[in-house]
């Protein structure tokens, strides 16, 4: 995994978790499923690149 791939899914990752304690906040349960959607997806993301990087080796 690239440091740019990292970079970008640790990104997507805490914009998620933002967007999560956001619709928290606000009682805002549409919000709050999108946070959680984001962090599902860089960990998908994530998970990918760790199985791309275990067949390089």
């Amino acid at each position: 995994m690239s440091l740019a791939d990292k970079a970008k899914n640790a990104a997507e990752d805490l914009k998620g978790k933002a967007k999560e304690a956001v619709g928290d906040v606000k009682n805002d349960d549409q919000l709050k499923a999108e946070g959680k959607a984001d962090q599902t997806k860089a960990s998908t993301k994530k998970a990918g690149e760790n199985v791309k990087d275990a067949f390089k080796s």
